[in-house]
């Protein structure tokens, strides 16, 4: 089974001083060994990318366990808007369909309720692979 054929994916981001940190994130095959996903602008993620291109992948559940028996693939992401980003967010509806409704009423409740508003999934992420993993 291949990165593309999983559900979630535990992406890791770098520190500015090294430190991993980990996210489970929905993935998206964009052809030529590269996957994507949307986030906020305002993100952790977004925040780390921003610095260091650095990434590993490994597959796991909407929890971030990673499943036994995988091993974490190095690669590097970049952050996109515009059509890059229209093209992620076709394919994160095409494949995760009603999820993606209630993920954004929730992520509204959440900014409402911390009154810290922030903008949902405004950024895109592509990710490649090295070789053919």
């Amino acid at each position: 089974m291949s990165l593309t054929d999983e559900r979630y994916i535990l992406l890791t981001t770098f520190r500015r001083d090294g430190r991993p940190v980990s996210t489970p994130v929905w993935l998206v095959d964009l052809g030529g060994n590269q996957l994507g996903f949307w986030t906020s602008s305002t993100s952790g993620k977004a925040k780390r990318l921003r610095h260091t291109a650095r990434v590993t992948l490994q597959p796991c559940n909407m929890r971030g366990v990673v499943k036994q028996g995988t091993e974490p693939v190095e690669a590097s992401a970049r952050l996109v808007t515009g059509g890059e980003l229209e093209g992620i967010r076709r394919r994160v509806v095409a494949k995760y369909g009603f999820q993606t409704k209630i993920t954004k009423v929730l992520a509204k409740i959440g900014g409402f309720v911390t009154r810290k508003p922030f903008p949902y999934g405004d950024c895109g992420v592509i990710i490649t692979l090295p070789g053919g993993a």
